[in-house]
């Protein structure tokens, strides 16, 4: 792209003061490279684009003072072809502005959308890696979603909504809002649930009396929140929230053992007994999320963290977890998808040798190496990040430090409100290397997603609190509200969160400085400049409406496709960037080039401090069943250098042959690479596909795609619709 400023010369002032009336009477800024991608577009002769570009703009500044119309834009276009006899370009322009308008109609046609579903579109039917769309509940929520994608996008601003079907940006869960006001991912307030009692249907429940009755109790509230919003759900400090259950239990072995037990040995006894008991409650609940559904068809997309107790009962929690997890599911031991476990660890508790909770940490590695999870926090990063300590919401969305009006903190009952996320690669891609433009058409997307957001929050305000009875009025949000309150009051004062999100750093260091730019500080700081830009228009955003707006390194599923596509139509296959058919996600290393675990996270710890509202990252190794130590050596040096941290590894296993290791993708499905079993019955293939994990030997997301779905696993990370 010429420079903008070379070819309006003095004249750029006046039209970067102009606003332009959109269709629907929204006003926004002017901006001029939009005119010269459009010209663009129609011609690649140089000089043709630069005297088009000019007379354009000339006609623009000449003929209107502050606003113009988009329908005086398309006269001036249509005016300024006819007087330079392009009558190719007239019918080409003509030929984009009726595709522009046929897109929007389909897109807003539910019959459409549902013909889509109805006749097995594999981007429609898979876009969920945990979502079985054979099932009934399933197939019922994915036609009400097709549904409300068409409905909500006539909801939402004209702007937003084309911005978000060109695929400039990505207006997550379109399927749930805005045709809803339903909330994003949350950390449940179990600890009130549980102490006060809540109600569920019909049912008045009691605080608990033992720890099995509390995991119970966790997993129906587990199940009810999850069918209430459409992100992923957390219980904050697990081990220290159920302790004073499993004390109960305790005391109640105790006083069994003065009746039955000689009095040396009763204590023994007692917790012998409640060791059971804890271990139990465990299994149990790990049992119970993975046979749940929530109302929309899937397991709830459950994280649970914990390792922060150092009591005796909080100590048997964290290694029943963690034991649990290394047993495995049913009488062949598969590997739980969930709940996402997080294991916390802190300097002096269970960072190094000969610290008290030192032998759990261990136990996490074995763990980690056998069934992926769990996932670790870091303890003093976390802090230094977001302020305080908690888990995520969900897979990687982090509330920031919060007091309440009476100066207690306060994690748990905290939400998310939505995600708005932007392409970037695109951005680098129109801008054609000239990085005036690049920041130039970053302040109108940044814009545009700043509507967008705005509009997120508006359309969860208007819920009312018989609209999520677990969520408003039985506690999950903490405060529990009355009919008659509004909303808001669990939301404003920075409270919640919207995030604005992106996706395809990368790509864009790519375009500016090449295939192999990380290791070039100039890259490296220009990348890291852009989520800082990212994140200071979050804090103006902040001051300014009262909601704490966060920078979130998206999770991306199906939006590492779907943006890369929408750009390969637009560019064509440009090499090192659209030509892999996917965009790298959030700001991860190109894995790719298989760097080391330390190489990765040292180039990628830079980021999180301008996005700390949605962070992970991720090491990639074979299997390490037999190396644990491998795996601590990296977990223990990157304490000081990023905050939360998952594990890839090689954890498929075949039943027949014994094989354990990466099963080969083929054509006809992921195989056994020593046997070629590709039976589901006999094979455990887990995948982390999405910020969970899945399974993709029986979830039909990568049905006939396995080949292309095994190439991305690396890359795609997280999922794109539940958190």
């Amino acid at each position: 792209m010429d420079s903008i400023k070379t070819v309006l010369s003095d004249k750029i002032e006046n039209l970067k003061k102009m606003k332009v009336t959109k269709v629907d009477g929204e006003v926004v800024n002017f901006y001029p490279y939009k005119i010269a991608l459009v010209v663009e577009t129609l011609t690649s002769d140089a000089a043709l684009q630069t005297s088009l570009k000019e007379q354009i703009f000339n006609r623009i500044v000449d003929d209107w003072d502050n606003n113009i119309s988009t329908a005086d834009i398309r006269q001036v276009f249509q005016e300024i072809l006819r007087l330079n006899k392009q009558a190719k370009l007239l019918e080409r322009y003509e030929a984009y502005r009726e595709k522009d308008i046929k897109k929007w109609k389909t897109a807003i046609d539910p019959q459409y959308k549902l013909n889509q579903l109805f006749n097995g579109n594999d981007m429609v039917v898979h876009e969920n890696a945990n979502k079985d769309s054979n099932v009934f509940s399933t197939r019922r929520d994915l036609t009400a979603g097709m549904v409300g994608k068409s409905v909500g996008l006539t909801m939402m601003p004209e702007i937003v909504a084309k911005a978000h079907l060109r695929g400039d940006i990505h207006f997550h869960d379109l399927d749930y809002s805005p045709l809803t006001s339903m909330t994003n991912c949350c950390l449940i307030d179990f600890k009130g649930m549980l102490e006060k009692g809540f109600k569920i249907g019909n049912a008045d429940v009691e605080p608990p009396k033992s720890i099995q009755t509390a995991t119970a109790q966790m997993s129906q509230i587990i199940a009810n929140v999850a069918s209430s919003q459409y992100g992923g759900c957390s219980a904050d400090r697990a081990d220290e929230l159920l302790a004073p259950y499993a004390k109960l239990n305790y005391e109640k072995h105790l006083k069994e053992a003065e009746e039955w037990v000689e009095e040396g040995r009763r204590d023994e006894f007692a917790k012998t007994k409640t060791a059971k008991d804890i271990y139990d409650a465990m299994q149990a609940l790990e049992y119970e999320v993975n046979t749940l559904f929530s109302s929309n068809g899937q397991t709830p997309f459950t994280t649970v963290g914990f390792g922060l107790g150092t009591s005796w009962f909080e100590r048997e929690i964290q290694k029943a977890i963690l034991k649990v997890r290394i047993k495995g599911l049913g009488k062949q031991h598969r590997t739980a998808i969930f709940p996402k476990l997080v294991f916390s660890i802190k300097r002096g508790l269970n960072l190094n040798a000969g610290d008290p909770n030192y032998d759990i940490k261990q136990l996490a590695v074995e763990c980690a190496t056998k069934r992926m999870y769990p996932d670790v926090l870091m303890y003093d990063k976390i802090v230094e990040l977001t302020g305080n300590f908690k888990a995520p919401m969900g897979c990687r969305s982090f509330l920031q430090a919060w007091k309440d009006a009476n100066g207690n903190e306060v994690n748990n009952g905290r939400m998310n409100l939505g995600v708005v996320t932007i392409n970037l690669p695109r951005i680098a891609l129109e801008a054609k290397g000239d990085r005036q433009v690049f920041w130039e058409i970053m302040e109108d997307r940044v814009e545009t997603a700043r509507r967008a957001l705005l509009f997120r929050i508006k359309r969860c305000r208007q819920a009312q609190p018989q609209n999520a009875p677990i969520l408003y009025k039985n506690g999950a949000f903490g405060k529990r509200l009355q009919d008659e309150d509004e909303v808001d009051e669990l939301f404003n004062k920075n409270r919640a969160t919207i995030s604005l999100g992106y996706i395809g750093l990368y790509e864009v260091g790519t375009a500016f400085f090449g295939a192999d730019w990380e290791q070039n500080p100039e890259a490296h700081d220009f990348t890291v400049k852009i989520v800082k830009y990212l994140h200071d228009y979050c804090l103006q955003w902040e001051n300014e409406y009262g909601y704490h707006f966060s920078v979130y390194s998206t999770p991306a599923e199906s939006l590492t496709d779907r943006f890369c596509e929408d750009d390969i139509e637009k560019f064509g296959k440009v090499k090192d960037i659209t030509d892999k058919e996917y965009y790298t996600n959030s700001f991860h290393y190109d894995v790719r080039k298989n760097p080391t675990p330390f190489e990765k996270l040292s180039f990628e710890e830079a980021y999180p401090k301008y996005a700390s509202g949605g962070f992970i990252h991720y090491c990639e190794y074979p299997n390490l069943k037999q190396n644990p130590a491998a795996l601590e050596a990296v977990w223990t040096w990157a304490y000081d250098h990023v905050g939360y941290l998952g594990t890839n590894a090689s954890i498929d296993h075949c039943y027949k042959c014994g094989y354990d290791g990466d099963f080969k993708p083929t054509a006809r499905g992921f195989e056994c690479a020593q046997c070629g079993n590709r039976d589901p019955k006999t094979c455990d293939v887990v995948k982390r596909t999405c910020g969970y994990l899945g399974n993709p030997m029986i979830r039909p997301m990568v049905h006939g795609r396995h080949q292309e779905i095994a190439s991305r696993v690396k890359h795609m990370g997280q999922g794109e619709a539940n958190e």
